[in-house]
């Protein structure tokens, strides 16, 4: 509800607002919303909100396309991204419920271990959502930018854009790290179990759904091909973009920075 509402109300009536200057304010607002969600994920600690402010970082995505006079184009954003979204909003239902309710990712860690399939669904949606390519998010996102390339914009619109999907790229590597990589830290509450089968039949359908729907939904809904003629580079301008966000996200992790108990560093002595 928090996302489909005010998108797709403003999708159903664009064509009252088009051209309006209520749009070049929007796609102002918006891209700065991308920008600063994007920021704010990168330094909480909170599960939920890391994925909150994911969330809202892809809204201002959606509100900018739409504000760029692209509705169908939003619309597909819309869509791809209520798939590998919900599927990650479960998983880390799944996580806080075997973590005994507790939100904190620097107390997780290794759960790649313990729960297998949960991880398996939590790093493919996570994956989706940084346009990995050929997964569903790409499709969307590698369009919405490659528009957004191909449009007269000005060099600020043009920034907020491709360093919020560089920034997307980072906070899902810095998540990755600190669930899947680290050592188990809380032992004590020990509450790992992957046998959650109602659970798991859901997430196997949004998986295979955030797998496919994004070339299926591009086949459904466009009734022309977007015709996009770039050069190379700006063609490739998205996944060096990623590749910068996965570079800089794998180093921010590496720091030790995720130890809660900064009483444990006095080993290093």
């Amino acid at each position: 509800t928090l996302v489909t509402a005010g998108v797709y109300l403003l999708i159903r009536f664009n064509m009252l607002l088009i051209d309006m200057f209520f749009f070049k304010l929007l796609l102002l607002l918006s891209g700065l919303t991308m920008f600063m969600a994007g920021v704010s994920a990168n330094y909480e600690f909170d599960l939920k909100k890391i994925i909150a402010l994911s969330t809202l970082s892809q809204l201002g995505l959606m509100m900018s396309i739409l504000s760029m006079g692209l509705p169908e184009l939003a619309f597909f954003h819309l869509l791809t991204h209520a798939m590998f979204k919900a599927l990650l909003f479960m998983c880390a239902g799944v996580i806080i419920h075997m973590m005994n309710d507790n939100q904190d990712i620097r107390y997780m860690g290794g759960i790649s271990l313990y729960i297998p399939m949960t991880s398996l669904c939590m790093n493919i949606s996570n994956l989706a959502l940084c346009g990995i390519p050929f997964l569903a998010g790409f499709y969307s996102k590698d369009l919405i930018l490659e528009m957004v390339s191909m449009s007269n914009l000005n060099m600020l619109i043009f920034f907020l854009y491709y360093f919020s999907t560089g920034l997307t790229m980072f906070y899902t590597i810095r998540l990755l790290m600190y669930l899947m990589i680290n050592d188990y830290n809380l032992f004590s509450i020990y509450n790992l179990y992957d046998e959650d089968y109602v659970m798991l039949k859901s997430m196997f359908l949004l998986l295979f759904m955030s797998l496919v729907t994004g070339s299926f939904l591009m086949w459904m809904i466009f009734n022309y091909p977007y015709m996009i003629y770039l050069p190379f580079n700006m063609k490739m301008m998205v996944i060096y973009v990623s590749l910068m966000g996965l570079f800089m996200g794998y180093l921010i992790s590496n720091m030790k920075i995720y130890s809660l108990n900064k009483f444990l560093m006095t080993y290093n002595l």
